[in-house]
């Protein structure tokens, strides 16, 4: 057996370690402090190379090659170069936390932001943005230059809905903005009169969707009656009896009440008779029809063929509108619901549309008080209670306009169309929810009604049908009752105090105010009629009346159409 062999180990009678005379041979040795830095201990993989490569030599074996020499190694012999040393950590990055905890964490030696300071600066840099965007859309809508919709605005024609006769004199004139700052509350209003007969609500039409679309029907065997108020029946008996001082109806009373969302051109004809005011419309009135995309920044073709124009989808959603308040109902003489009163305008044997009218009459102060006829078509049961309901459709004639398909967004999105629609036709659905509150109705129904083609206008489909009471959703659109009574009580003051005779109030078709003009009493008489758009259609009053349309006057007037954001 080998034993292993120590060599002789100097003694140092002087000190601790080797004496200073004894040098170990093919052991290296480098002095060194605590500040540097320490590589290797022994470097075995030399010993074995060097076995591997070269056996013959190992006679030949020198200090260089002990696995303790390190007087070959780069840090040794360039210790300057272990500044271009840099230790590479292999974890992989930390995500960031998100949050107030990760955020103090980090920040430990830093006192942190206050919640409240975040959120001010934020909402000043979030009202810095809107009237950034403000001004860049007022200035749009101002110079024009460059921008495509501004110019389609200022390039559209929109005329009076009645011509301006040369001997018609103006009284006053109101900008709507005067309207803005009105407010004036009325009690509860008390029923006169009731006529007519309703028809019962058909449940089966709410759970109607895109998916399960109803065809649109026809009534051309019901009458659908429009007068106007010195024309009805009933009016003038309250009138004789002395009942109120001011008359009018619903749609003329709505479109005073909404005059602030109007852009088309409108007018109500005044008759002031003794200490009697009438609000009445004209033979053939763009009253009775209804607007679409009135209130829309896309203007509509003026084209006088063209079925997307602004008279044929006026046309189009009239008839709409009567068709649809028949079809959503349970029709038969079982569930019908008989007024006071038969129907005053129908004569006996007739076939009359679902229709009960209300005179309703209001206090406005203790000298004058205003008695309106209002509608309902239809009722539902609640609780073996008769709730009372107004049928209106919103049409849709190519979403292209609209930018909306409703056969895709009705489901998933119906806010969406519904804000569309509160955008584009912002006057139409107000003037229906003011006319279901002054009936007191207990709910409103609107229907989304499309075309089954964009190029036809003949044949439509009902896509949904949605109820709203109509105190809720006049919240929604920013409908203030106390405003709307407020426009009503002025007009009526202002006019009690002209002459007798007649006037018309008229809404100007560029700018964003109405005009009372006295004409004579024998104005809008003997065919004396007019289309509201466009131009070309308007029928001109007959040679003998002298009244020819002064078409300088009129192209003088011709600007841009002027839309009203809504707040």
């Amino acid at each position: 057996m080998v034993g292993f062999l120590i060599n002789e180990v100097p003694f140092n009678p002087d000190g601790w370690g080797p004496p200073e005379t004894t040098s170990p041979s093919n052991v290296p040795f480098a002095p060194f402090s605590r500040s540097d830095k320490l590589g290797r201990i022994a470097d075995w993989t030399r010993s074995n190379n060097y076995q591997n490569n070269n056996n013959q030599n190992r006679s030949n074996k020198t200090s260089s090659d002990s696995p303790f020499d390190f007087t070959t190694e780069d840090g040794l012999l360039n210790p300057d170069d272990d500044n271009s040393f840099r230790l590479v950590d292999g974890k992989p990055i930390p995500k960031p936390k998100f949050g107030p905890k990760w955020r103090f964490q980090n920040n430990r030696n830093q006192l942190p932001q206050r919640r409240d300071e975040e959120v001010e600066a934020k909402k000043r840099e979030a009202e810095k943005q809107r009237v950034r965007r403000d001004r860049q859309y007022n200035a749009n809508r101002q110079g024009g230059q460059g921008n495509y919709n501004a110019a389609r605005r200022e390039s559209a024609v929109f005329k009076s809905s009645v011509d301006i006769q040369p001997e018609w004199n103006m009284l006053d004139q109101i900008p709507f903005s005067a309207f803005s700052k009105l407010s004036y509350n009325v009690g509860e209003p008390e029923d006169l009169v009731t006529c007519g007969a309703v028809e019962g609500y058909d449940k089966s039409y709410d759970r109607t969707t895109p998916k399960n679309e109803r065809r649109l029907e026809r009534f051309k065997n019901r009458n659908f009656f429009k007068v106007t108020t010195t024309d009805d029946p009933v009016i003038r008996r309250l009138a004789n009896e002395d009942k109120a001082t001011v008359f009018a109806t619903d749609s003329i009373l709505s479109t005073l009440m909404c005059a602030p969302r109007s852009v088309y051109s409108w007018d109500i004809v005044i008759q002031r008779v003794g200490n009697k005011l009438f609000f009445d419309k004209r033979d053939g009135s763009q009253l009775d029809l209804l607007s679409v995309n009135e209130t829309s920044q896309e203007p509509l073709p003026e084209a006088k063929d063209d079925i997307n124009s602004a008279h044929s989808l006026s046309v189009e959603a009239a008839f709409i509108n009567q068709n649809f308040s028949q079809q959503v109902l349970v029709r038969g003489d079982g569930g019908k619901v008989s007024f006071d009163e038969a129907n005053p305008f129908a004569s006996e044997g007739e076939e009359v549309a679902s229709v009960g009218y209300k005179y309703r009459r209001w206090k406005l102060d203790n000298d004058t008080n205003l008695v309106v006829r209002c509608e309902v078509q239809s009722y539902i049961d609640v609780n073996d209670k008769k709730s009372f309901l107004t049928l209106n459709a919103l049409n849709e004639f190519d979403p292209k306009y609209s930018g909306v398909d409703w056969r895709r967004k009705l489901d998933t999105q119906r806010g969406a169309v519904l804000a569309t629609e509160l955008k584009n036709n912002a006057n139409k659905i107000a003037k229906w929810t003011a006319q279901a509150i002054l009936a007191s109705a207990d709910m409103m129904k609107l229907g989304y009604v499309t075309r089954v083609h964009p190029r036809d206008h003949f044949n439509h489909v009902i896509l949904a049908v949605v109820g709203y009471k109509p105190r809720e959703f006049a919240g929604q659109i920013n409908l203030n009752t106390a405003n709307m009574w407020g426009i009503v009580k002025s007009i009526v003051d202002l006019c009690m105090k002209l002459n007798e005779g007649k006037y018309v109030l008229v809404k100007d078709p560029q700018k964003p105010q109405v005009r009372i003009y006295e004409v004579p009493a024998d104005a809008f008489e003997n065919d004396y009629v007019e289309e509201p758009l466009p131009e070309d259609e308007q029928v001109q009053p007959p040679a003998e009346n002298g009244d020819a349309v002064d078409e300088n006057v009129a192209k003088d007037e011709v600007e841009g159409k002027e839309v009203k954001p809504e707040a």
